[in-house]
């Protein structure tokens, strides 16, 4: 369902902020749509970037954030469906410098190979703010399905 709103023709909208069903911040953008979630049962960030064109196979994604408190951030760990090629994923533990990037800067870039996908950070400081202090132990959490060890 979430991957089906990034693709839903709409104009450019603010960034958004939802605590609900794990902390999310998204942006649509004119070329590239942006998810950041943080789920608090994983203690996992990932952050979701999707395109129309789909993503080129390259072994290094780099995100640069342009401004005041620029910054180049790079992974080889980024993972894109072959099936689907529309979404990259970064997942990690840490997200503090993708949340600085995004937060005090004015552009985020995504580079993979010779793309380059650009998305205005107009707007981002206080949906990125509210994410940083999502209340986690209010979210609704999804059971998660445990083996079961008493055979």
């Amino acid at each position: 369902v979430a991957l089906s709103l990034l693709f839903a023709p709409a104009p450019a909208m603010a960034w958004e902020f939802t605590p609900v069903p794990i902390c999310t911040l998204f942006h649509q953008g004119t070329d590239m749509a942006v998810m950041v979630t943080y789920d608090p049962v994983d203690g996992d960030y990932a952050i979701h970037l999707s395109r129309e064109g789909g993503w080129p196979e390259a072994e290094l994604f780099t995100m640069r954030f342009e401004g005041p408190r620029g910054l180049t951030i790079s992974t080889s760990a980024h993972m894109i469906e072959p099936e689907d090629t529309r979404t990259l994923t970064v997942r990690d533990r840490g997200f503090g410098n993708v949340l600085n990037g995004l937060n005090f800067n004015q552009r985020a870039v995504a580079v993979l190979g010779d793309l380059e996908v650009a998305v205005s950070l107009d707007g981002a400081a206080p949906a990125v703010e509210e994410f940083r202090a999502c209340p986690t132990d209010q979210l609704v959490s999804i059971p998660r399905a445990t083996p079961d060890t008493t055979s």
